[in-house]
């Protein structure tokens, strides 16, 4: 379900950076839901893979460790898309801004989103393959009989 719920967020987003004006808001506004349904599958499993591994003893700090990780994420995140989107929209005062303008940051931040899912997607393949190499290294060789 992890990768279920990054390869969601992926589609979404590329899918926002690329969707046509003329979809108009139900374009935006579905897209949104795939994204946030799939961020929502991928916080679930990744929480539950987490915490699965964790002792009893520890699941306290391990969970406060998680709720710190998602809100500096969720804050650093806005932080930067926001930049992203400043930059690339090139508008002095958003209020002002050209609806051209503000559809370039849009698909700016969507695009850059997406890149930066995909590095997490990466991050989760190569850390699936490890946990099975290091289970495979551990098991006992068996010898055939001769």
């Amino acid at each position: 379900m992890v990768f279920v719920g990054l390869i969601g967020m992926v589609v979404g987003s590329i899918s926002m950076s690329l969707v046509p004006v003329s979809f108009g808001i139900a374009g935006y506004v579905t897209l949104l839901v795939v994204i946030t349904a799939s961020y929502a599958l991928f916080q679930t499993a990744n929480n539950t893979t987490v915490m699965t591994g964790i002792r009893a003893d520890q699941r306290g700090v391990i969970s406060g460790m998680l709720n710190l990780s998602r809100n500096l994420g969720l804050l650093t995140g806005a932080s930067v898309m926001g930049a992203v989107f400043a930059f690339a929209s090139g508008a002095t005062a958003i209020t002002t801004a050209a609806s051209e303008d503000i559809a370039t940051g849009t698909r700016w931040a969507f695009a850059v989103a997406a890149i930066l899912i995909t590095v997490a997607l990466g991050v989760a393949v190569a850390s699936r393959n490890r946990s099975h190499s290091d289970r495979d290294d551990k098991r006992p060789t068996v010898r055939p009989a001769r």
